[in-house]
């Protein structure tokens, strides 16, 4: 499955952030861990639900400081996506996680798109970066971080919703996605993943996004699946990510071949692949489906995409050779 073509559209990139990577960035910036080696900091990757995991997520975070980190931290990505058979990437960063620890806005965006913006020259692969607000921060906190970003000379694609999501629904930013779309942006957003049907609903019909990101819940609501389906809206589902969080107990009894019968135009992706144990070449070889339906959803992965036609036709035109 590595040499299929495919795009991977919920990629978090500080969830690309290996062990390794988190004690080498600690060393340059002169930061002490509270973990004695890498053996004892992997040996926490255990979570009992969302929220374990973004704890963790935060606290290695921290070891992000100069726009060097986050451009070796995107690079290293890339560079294990092309293994994968990725070919277009849309990724999400966390600004409000940074500028809330006193890192400015431009390391993290410049950082970012100065390997973002070589990739298709280096590893053939075309990219966009989302920037995902936090959910569990105020609406007024994500209205001003769109508006550094908006006043910013980096070339961004879209807006996303992200962190923890029980309690925070998706109605609670409205002005922020009606300003995003109004200049220019892509729309997704996290729900359904611990959140109920209900948020899936608001992101589609407040936040008028495109893709919903997870939304593996929407099986609770027969008449939100067949609206899924009809309007074929996306859906970055991420298979490893709802084992290790407990959101499904078993992948096999994960909802991913539900979706595909029901006609969900489900695509497979990574989330935070240095934490839920594996990549996105990883979660296609976990899922055990026929050849078929692993070239199924990597051509939903790339219709699924930001893509303009052309690029959308070039990469489906390789996926059927």
């Amino acid at each position: 499955m590595n040499a299929l073509p495919k795009a991977e559209l919920h990629l978090h990139l500080e969830g690309t952030l290996e062990p390794e990577m988190i004690f080498r960035f600690a060393e340059r910036n002169h930061i002490r861990l509270p973990y004695a080696d890498v053996d004892e900091l992997a040996a926490c990757y255990e979570f009992a639900d969302l929220q374990s995991f973004l704890d963790l997520y935060y606290a290695n975070m921290a070891t992000l400081r100069t726009g060097e980190d986050f451009a070796e931290l995107t690079e290293a990505y890339l560079v294990r996506a092309a293994v994968a058979g990725v070919r277009h990437a849309e990724v999400f960063v966390d600004p409000q996680a940074h500028t809330a620890r006193g890192i400015p806005l431009a390391a993290v965006l410049e950082g970012v798109t100065s390997a973002l913006g070589t990739a298709e020259q280096r590893h053939g692969i075309s990219t966009g970066l989302i920037v995902a607000m936090l959910r569990d921060e105020s609406a007024e906190s994500a209205m001003a971080t769109l508006n550094a970003v908006l006043a910013s000379d980096v070339e961004v694609l879209g807006i996303g919703l992200d962190s923890a999501e029980v309690g925070h629904p998706p109605s609670k930013f409205v002005d922020v996605f009606a300003k995003a779309r109004a200049n220019g942006l892509r729309a997704v957003a996290h729900a359904g993943e611990e959140g109920p049907p209900g948020y899936i609903w608001e992101a589609l019909d407040l936040l008028q996004v495109e893709r919903i990101d997870h939304g593996v819940r929407c099986l609770e609501d027969d008449a939100l699946v067949h609206r899924l389906a009809a309007e074929q809206v996306p859906l970055t589902v991420c298979p490893l990510s709802n084992v290790r969080l407990q959101v499904v107990p078993d992948l096999s009894l994960h909802p991913l071949p539900e979706l595909l019968a029901r006609n969900v135009l489900v695509t497979v992706n990574s989330d935070d692949p240095a934490y839920f144990g594996g990549y996105v070449d990883d979660n296609y070889a976990a899922l055990s489906l026929p050849p078929e339906t692993l070239r199924q959803l990597a051509a939903n992965s790339i219709r699924a995409s930001f893509l303009d036609d052309f690029r959308k036709a070039e990469l489906l035109s390789e996926l059927a050779t």
